[in-house]
């Protein structure tokens, strides 16, 4: 794409801190006199996003991200901060999101996973900084379609027996499921009178599926944030969009109490019976969680927090 690249600076001040280039990777004769206390030593990156222009740029810039790091001595990692290394990944992983097409982001995933590869205690590291930035709830980069790759390597590595095994393959089946531009599982939902309906046969031409908790401050404040929507508002006045409110815990007296707190022309529905959390249908680590849908209930956002990021989409493909 002609404008990826602005796209990717604009993205990348908006989520993560960028700074200019860092110090080259140190030489062997540096290396020798330089000491480190455990969890002390910065991962110096050579990148400067403000500086590229071409795709060819940005692609040899990134393949030289990791040059700082030293792959080689399984010893050496714990005297690396972790932090600096969690805030490298996440830039890291923010510039190949956005930068480049699915299948080359992934190939460097699984690359820089196979390189920690050289060590038991290297691979368990760069497990923990990749759950940190890609998987934990409160994390600004959290994103499932890039931890996929990662899980995939994890599950398959020879360094893990068969029980270090069991929680990226839970976690690689959960981030599998309602995947982007994959038709999302349905949901039977139940309302307040005790009629239900199904996620599927909800008939326009967006859905907004917000999964939320009662009295949740988070919840709150998307749902301002959604009602005070132009775009929103008006494609549901027009009949073109549905937000569907699920609760997905058993707590009922906790949701009928708070049931005002949801906008009366939403659908306001709990899942009867826990389905979801039983049969695992979706991801529910997270709440409140936004999911955005075409009308074949097709997958365009998972699990966001992103009104915004709603609304670009919308306008996206109106504009199609």
């Amino acid at each position: 794409m002609k404008h990826t690249y602005y796209i990717l600076i604009a993205l990348t001040a908006l989520l993560v801190a960028c700074g200019g280039a860092k110090n080259k990777k140190s030489d062997a004769s540096d290396a020798e006199v330089v000491h480190y206390e455990p969890g002390t030593r910065q991962l110096n990156v050579d990148f400067d996003i403000y500086s590229i222009t071409t795709e060819e740029e940005f692609e040899e810039a990134i393949n030289r991200y990791w040059d700082d790091f030293d792959f080689e001595c399984a010893e050496r990692v714990i005297e690396y901060d972790t932090v600096s290394v969690m805030q490298a990944f996440a830039d890291y992983a923010t510039y190949i999101n956005v930068g480049m097409e699915h299948t080359k982001r992934d190939s460097l995933l699984r690359g820089l996973m196979h390189r920690a590869e050289h060590s038991r205690p290297m691979l368990d590291f760069f497990a923990h900084v990749t759950e940190a930035v890609l998987h934990d709830p409160n994390s600004p980069v959290r994103n499932d379609e890039l931890y996929i790759p990662i899980l995939e390597v994890l599950v398959e590595s020879p360094l893990y027996d068969e029980y270090d095994r069991i929680a990226p393959a839970y976690d690689l089946e959960l981030a599998r499921k309602n995947r982007i531009g994959k038709v999302a599982n349905d949901i039977v939902y139940t309302l307040a009178n005790g009629r239900t309906g199904r996620l599927h046969d909800i008939d326009t031409d967006y859905v907004i599926l917000m999964f939320s908790n009662p009295g949740c401050p988070m919840c709150r404040e998307i749902i301002e944030q959604i009602e005070a929507s132009p775009l929103i508002n008006e494609m549901m006045e027009n009949d073109l969009l549905e937000i569907l409110a699920v609760y997905p815990d058993a707590d009922l007296e906790a949701w009928r109490s708070h049931a005002n707190e949801i906008p009366r022309r939403w659908i306001n529905a709990y899942d009867a019976g826990m389905r979801l959390t039983e049969e695992c249908s979706y991801n529910l680590q997270a709440i409140p969680a936004l999911y955005l849908l075409d009308n074949e209930k097709r997958v365009i956002i998972k699990d966001g927090t992103s009104v915004a990021q709603i609304e670009n989409a919308i306008a996206y493909f109106e504009a199609m």
